[in-house]
């Protein structure tokens, strides 16, 4: 029983030991940044524990880069990233290069037809329909499936996934630390040789994705038009997986023109944490990564979101429990009241301690979860701060509204008091110290604050601003961003007749911001 009485002491400790070694001096010693000629930024992160690394290579180009009648390419080409090389996943590539080629003027044939408004020949049409496919199966001959994945599982890989949403892209894995130089190679080598290989193939698969995520999924639905209507001019009105009619048009090519735009190294920044001493590997990181061609960072600038006048509603009549959700604009994620936010998001949905779980899951007990966010559906460009509630059977959209409503009320006219400002203060450097506790998580964080602020120190600092918030900051913030005016609300309302299996079934216990695709 001995061990037990100093549990909590050694817990302490550790916590303690844990924050010292997490400080930005510490960090500083292990860190080694390095910008190529042609513009691609290497971060490094020595950190010894285990053979093992993880890195995370961010592309700073996302949906809101999706080009009109093209919504869903950056998706799209995210996909195309793991089929390979001109050397991987292909028997002979000097014969599988013409055979691309002919399916994509294969291809332009059968859309200048389908797309005519005028005069289309159906027969002609089911003619260049066929050719196109047939196309297809002459290209898939050279095809090997799947063999860039295999070749970084058979060398342990770990974890091998890739994700996107509204601002960016992002590729990553684990290795053993002795595979370095192989992943540095086929990390560079399918941005310097891509092949847009199996394309529609792929395509099909993502169509499936928006099937299952939107348009069979009450919550998919709402998001998309939620997001619709709260945007009507930014293009985080449009969603990451795309409009099916751009899915069912645009072509490798266009993928192929989407990374050529995008993907230059002055766009990417590439983070290595774990087992890995920066004197030996870094040059071997410049070797295969320098071999990208240098090229201007894209113009990424967007239509400004004309200010909000009136509120907006949006309302599905769903075979599913009801869902309310409410979003006021705010500014982007360099806004000098961004740490305030971070605040607010704290002190109303931290755990169980927080304002709306205690007002409506706990203490009133008419929703099953709670909570209050920002970053719907990005964080790059000015963006929503968002409240959401999930109301118990028997209660209504409205009640849960309302109750969301007094409790931003409170934060409009009452100070938060010592101990709330205390503690969420407390939390975020806990929360700090989480995130960079595996490899995965600290390139995660490293890569994502050099690529938004152009140093990774600016993580550490991020909580230093949160130390800086007071509470008259919480309360003239709440009163400048959640007015009427500024709301956009999405609603799903239970239609009558519904299954109460399906009632249960459909039972959601996280954020509704479901905005990326992977």
């Amino acid at each position: 029983m001995k061990h037990r009485i100093f549990r909590p002491l050694a817990i302490v400790l550790l916590l303690t030991a844990l924050a010292a070694a997490q400080d930005v001096a510490s960090f500083e010693k292990r860190i080694t940044v390095k910008h190529l000629p042609n513009g691609l930024t290497l971060l490094i992160c020595e950190r010894p524990e285990a053979p093992v690394f993880s890195f995370f290579t961010l592309v700073d180009a996302g949906s809101a880069q999706d080009p009109m009648r093209q919504t869903g390419l950056a998706h799209m080409f995210e996909h195309m990233a793991f089929k390979g090389t001109d050397k991987i996943g292909t028997t002979d590539y000097a014969a599988e290069k013409p055979a691309l080629e002919k399916v994509e003027t294969a291809y332009a044939a059968y859309i200048r037809e389908r797309d005519k408004e005028v005069g289309r020949d159906e027969a002609k049409l089911k003619e260049l329909e066929k050719a196109w496919k047939d196309a297809i199966v002459a290209a898939d001959k050279y095809v090997v499936p799947n063999q860039f994945g295999k070749i970084v599982e058979q060398s342990g890989g770990q974890d091998l996934n890739a994700s996107t949403d509204y601002d960016e892209t992002d590729y990553h894995y684990s290795l053993p630390s002795n595979r370095l130089e192989l992943w540095a190679y086929l990390e560079s080598d399918r941005f310097l040789h891509p092949v847009m290989r199996e394309f529609y193939k792929e395509r099909n698969v993502v169509i499936e994705e928006r099937r299952l995520r939107t348009d069979s999924n009450p919550i998919g639905r709402l998001l998309e038009q939620f997001d619709a209507a709260a945007f009507e001019a930014h293009p985080y009105h449009r969603p990451t997986i795309g409009w099916m009619s751009d899915l069912n048009t645009f072509s490798a090519s266009d993928a192929k023109k989407f990374f050529d735009t995008y993907y230059v190294p002055a766009n990417i920044v590439v983070a290595v944490a774990g087992d890995v001493k920066a004197a030996r590997v870094m040059p071997v990181l410049e070797k295969y990564f320098d071999r990208l061609p240098a090229s201007h960072k894209p113009d990424e600038t967007t239509t400004t979101e004309p200010p909000q006048n009136s509120e907006r509603k949006v309302t599905l009549m769903e075979q599913s429990q009801p869902l309310y959700l409410e979003g006021y604009h705010r500014p982007d994620y360099k806004s000098k009241d961004d740490a305030v936010y971070d605040a607010i998001t704290d002190l109303m949905s931290e755990g169980r301690t927080s304002r709306l779980y205690r007002a409506l899951v706990r203490d009133k007990k008419i929703a099953s979860f709670s909570a209050g966010f920002s970053g719907l559906p990005g964080t790059k460009y000015p963006h929503l701060f968002a409240f959401y509630a999930f109301p118990l059977p028997g209660h209504t959209t409205q009640e849960v509204a309302d109750a969301i409503h007094v409790e931003i009320d409170r934060l409009k006219k009452e100070d938060i008091s010592d101990d709330e400002l205390k503690m969420i203060k407390t939390r975020s450097k806990a929360n700090l110290i989480r995130s960079l506790g595996d490899n995965e998580g600290l390139a995660t964080q490293l890569a994502t604050y050099q690529t938004r602020y152009g140093d990774w120190r600016e993580l550490f600092r991020s909580v230093d601003r949160i130390d800086k918030v007071t509470k008259a900051d919480i309360r003239r913030v709440a009163n400048e961003t959640f007015n009427d005016t500024n709301r956009t609300v999405g609603v799903i309302e239970t239609s009558k007749g519904a299954a109460q299996g399906d009632e249960q079934g459909s039972r959601h216990q996280g954020s509704p911001d479901d905005g990326g695709a992977e």
